[in-house]
């Protein structure tokens, strides 16, 4: 039934009285954990063998979030040497299929936008063990798009070294002031596909919260980018900027007004997709992901816009130099006919 050893898993659903329990494993995302329904009593059993600290990470940070006021599936037994979880099973109402659904798409925005509000305003939204978003993080990161994406891209006689160098570079200028911001607990994957509408819920817990295990101390506006600039879908026009008025106008004091929120706002966007582009490749490549790759004509243009409102004009300069056209070229390279389902 299962790629993983069945014993273990059996022998932990026996243990929380579940031994008849039927259980089915539900389709992957891009990481290596994996999840298995118990249809007939509302569970999740997840099983994160291959990572010990995000195993350990999602215990704590979904006790957190549940702590705030928000959704966060309830974690009700653990096995620790095994990495499974008994959580709460969210069901079906993943904001992606409300979405194709025909779900109210400004109400579910905003909610989404409010219960970012919630944890950003309370007072003990950041109180939680969690790494730092700092320079260096970001920095490795854009590594990705230099080591994947670059080359993908990159003419005849490309330079990878160099390009990867003067890239980070640039960067580091760029990024030297929202790198120190240690506002919220950055949830990361903010976005369709980790958020769930639970409509028998009242404020802000209908907002479910799923996959957060990589959670960091940093600046509020990263996870409103990743809503609000989803490489997944073009929200309806007119509806990026409204939300992000509505969180400009509900915004904590302390993020310094419209203009500083506005200036980050961009320049974590820019970052984030540079990021993604290179993910994307390397889902392909490395873990036989391919469908990935059917996002990113929509990132790559999120990447320009975003790297224009953020200023960064040592970065596009040096990518054009670098990749003449690039953009272009890319609904032709990465258009989803040409990719292998």
């Amino acid at each position: 039934m299962s790629e993983i050893s069945p014993p273990p898993l059996d022998r932990f659903l026996a243990r929380q009285g579940l031994a008849a329990a039927q259980y089915v494993p539900l389709l992957g995302d891009a990481s290596s954990r994996r999840y298995f329904r118990l249809p007939d009593h509302g569970l999740l059993v997840m099983d994160d063998h291959s990572d010990p600290a995000g195993f350990e990470a999602f215990i704590r940070i979904s006790d957190h979030l549940c702590e705030l006021g928000l959704s966060a599936p309830r974690v009700h037994a653990v096995d620790n040497e095994y990495r499974l979880a008994l959580i709460e099973d969210f069901g079906h109402g993943t904001y992606a299929h409300c979405l194709t659904s025909g779900e109210d798409e400004t109400a579910l925005y905003q909610l989404a936008v409010e219960a970012l509000l919630t944890l950003h305003h309370h007072p003990e939204g950041k109180q939680i063990e969690a790494k730092q978003y700092d320079l260096v993080t970001y920095l490795d990161e854009l590594d990705i798009f230099s080591d994947w994406f670059a080359p993908r891209i990159a003419p005849e006689g490309y330079d990878h070294g160099g390009f990867a160098a003067a890239f980070r570079q640039a960067w580091e200028s760029m990024l030297g002031e929202v790198s120190t911001k240690r506002d919220t607990l950055v949830l990361r994957d903010f976005h369709i596909d980790n958020l769930m509408f639970l409509e028998q819920r009242t404020g802000v817990a209908r907002c479910g919260i799923l996959d957060f295990q990589d959670a960091v101390i940093g600046p509020c506006e990263y996870d409103l980018v990743s809503l609000l600039q989803d490489a997944r879908r073009d929200l309806s026009p007119g509806l990026e900027e409204k939300m992000l008025d509505y969180y400009i106008q509900h915004a904590p004091q302390h993020l310094g007004g419209e203009a500083v929120i506005r200036k980050n706002y961009a320049l974590l966007g820019a970052q984030r997709h540079a990021r993604i582009l290179g993910v994307c490749i390397r889902l392909q490549q490395r873990d036989a992901k391919p469908h990935y790759l059917k996002f990113l004509p929509r990132v790559a243009r999120q990447f320009e816009t975003a790297l224009q409102m953020a200023e960064c004009h040592d970065i596009k300069t040096l990518i054009a130099m670098t990749f003449p056209d690039w953009c272009d070229h890319i609904d032709v390279m990465f258009s989803a006919t040409n990719i292998t389902k």
